[in-house]
């Protein structure tokens, strides 16, 4: 599964750039997209709506619970970092309203990886937004985060290596 969400990590980097530099909104999950270049070109025989339905929900359920679930293991490690007697209620109603706030950018935001169907149904429920804005802004936003974690990484991971080169000047050479 790493592999896979690896790929789609970086497909989603690549869309996310052409999204913001052509000012666009994706009109079909990549779930379906993919199926439908598959069919095309490789000419298998199968139903691309029910299969790619299927597949999208069940898609759009792994990244919402590891999201989901990453996002509180990290918030119950920053609050056993901060929390003591006196403030612990505040903290947890902070959290608490920082859960809720993510949960709805989730369900909001997931609408990009449905089929368009049930982006209708998710549209009905939560009024008239403007979602024009809300996918471009995660798209910039996303697209930030993405190449600052990259830059981080590639720092952390430069400064290990010079450690180990800095490591190995000092032993003894027998």
């Amino acid at each position: 599964m790493g592999y896979f969400f690896s790929l789609y990590c970086s497909w989603k980097i690549f869309i996310s750039l052409v999204n913001i530099v052509f000012d666009r909104v994706g009109r079909k999950d990549p779930v379906t997209k993919g199926m439908e270049i598959a069919v095309h070109w490789l000419g298998f025989d199968i139903d691309v709506q029910f299969w790619s339905q299927h597949i999208s929900f069940f898609l759009v359920g792994c990244i919402i619970f590891t999201s989901i679930r990453g996002f509180i293991l990290t918030l119950t490690r920053f609050f056993y970092a901060v929390s003591s007697s006196k403030s612990s209620n505040i903290i947890v109603l902070v959290l608490a309203h920082l859960m809720g706030m993510y949960f709805v950018s989730m369900v909001m935001l997931m609408r990009m990886n449905m089929p368009l169907e049930y982006r209708t149904i998710i549209t009905q429920v939560l009024g008239d937004l403007q979602f024009h804005f809300y996918h471009r802004w995660f798209d910039v936003i996303f697209l930030v985060s993405a190449l600052t974690t990259m830059g981080i990484l590639y720092l952390a991971h430069k400064q290990v290596n010079t450690s180990d080169k800095a490591e190995n000047l000092y032993e003894p050479k027998w």
